[in-house]
């Protein structure tokens, strides 16, 4: 398989994506009420919606600019179920080769078994559960669009390829250091041939960043061991090493994610590196930058201006200025176009985070 060129340092990079929410809800029944957080009496509102090109009217609350909704109303019109298990107090969203679960007593959410670091924040008012409907139904493989006049939700679905991405875990803890890492696995395909190698090379991906990062932590418990022999009584956080993908393409014969990997060996804060992968699914190959630019002679330059332009209009400010990237610099795909991103610490602080960089598809024509 040809292996993208991107650096794969796994300590390389800063700060986790944070996750944007916006709009939905689940009627459940009286007896959850307890498990979620009981707020002040919101606001119905009636919301004009567009659900696969029909017109409906929903209630709606808003808080904080972010749309939550029952997703009762929502499921004769999507291809979705929803089932509320009263005995562990888990909402389950089951439908487009994903399960979503919502533990409302433990607060803990999980896609199709990888938990998520980021989960839906409920209301609960008049006995209903309500959570953010973009949250949701993004995750779900829906689009969400919103027309600022008219106030209209759009949603329909994505045309996806048709595979079922699941996740395996490795994990362990013990001798003074802990392991978590998910990593996605595709089933379903048509093409078995291409689903084996593209998952045999995610799987040795995971291994070889598992090892680095383990091989971290090992200097670091050695050190950790040392301190407490001088200082038997001192109090040590022992290091670890997380990882969680992201599907961000999945659509027109191309798929793209990325993982995470946090690693924490003293401080403050850990670090994170992200490393992406963009598969070709008719051969399982690794597509490079410049052939996801439609091979355009010019695209390092096509990209470093956009780049450049949108530095400008969202102010960032820099440790220094931004000239160009690598022929072979990593990326990912999403919905928009191509996005570039400055890795942990690589052009902003720790505090501004992974600064994303889409640059259109048709740019590239």
């Amino acid at each position: 398989m040809k292996k993208n060129k991107g650096k794969r340092n796994i300590l390389a990079a800063t700060l986790v994506a944070t996750l944007m929410v916006a709009p939905m809800a689940l009627s459940l029944p009286s007896g959850h009420v307890a498990a979620a957080t009981t707020i002040s009496k919101h606001k119905i509102t009636e919301t004009p919606f567009s659900i696969e090109g029909t017109r409906v009217s929903i209630n709606t609350i808003n808080k904080n600019n972010t749309t939550y909704i029952a997703l009762g109303h929502l499921n004769n019109s999507l291809d979705l179920s929803t089932n509320y298990m009263k005995a562990t107090q888990v909402v389950k969203i089951d439908g487009r080769n994903r399960v979503l679960q919502i533990d409302l007593k433990n607060k803990v959410t999980t896609l199709n078994g990888q938990q998520l670091l980021f989960g839906p924040e409920p209301i609960v008012q008049d006995n209903t559960t309500y959570l953010p409907l973009r949250f949701v139904l993004e995750r779900m493989g829906y689009a969400v669009s919103y027309e600022g006049t008219t106030k209209l939700i759009g949603i329909h679905a994505i045309q996806e390829n048709k595979l079922k991405i699941i996740s395996e875990v490795i994990g362990a803890d013990g001798d003074g250091k802990s392991l978590l890492v998910y990593y996605p696995v595709i089933s379903g395909y048509e093409n078995t041939t291409v689903q084996k190698k593209i998952n045999t090379f995610l799987k040795k991906e995971a291994d070889r960043n598992i090892a680095a990062g383990s091989k971290q932590m090992d200097q670091v418990v050695e050190g950790n061991k040392k301190i407490l022999a001088d200082n038997p009584k001192a109090t040590i956080r022992q290091p670890s090493f997380d990882g969680h993908y992201t599907v961000t393409y999945n659509e027109l014969g191309r798929l793209s994610l990325y993982l995470d990997y946090h690693i924490y060996s003293g401080g403050a804060h850990g670090d994170t590196a992200r490393v992406p992968y963009t598969f070709d699914l008719a051969t399982g190959n690794s597509l490079s930058l410049k052939e996801v630019a439609n091979s355009n002679e010019k695209y390092v330059s096509i990209i470093n201006n956009k780049m450049k332009s949108q530095i400008k209009s969202r102010n960032l400010l820099l440790n220094f200025p931004f000239q160009t990237i690598e022929a072979d610099r990593d990326y990912f795909l999403n919905r928009a176009g191509v996005v570039i991103y400055f890795t942990q610490n690589e052009y902003t602080s720790f505090a501004e985070g992974m600064q994303e960089f889409v640059i259109p598809y048709t740019d590239f024509k």
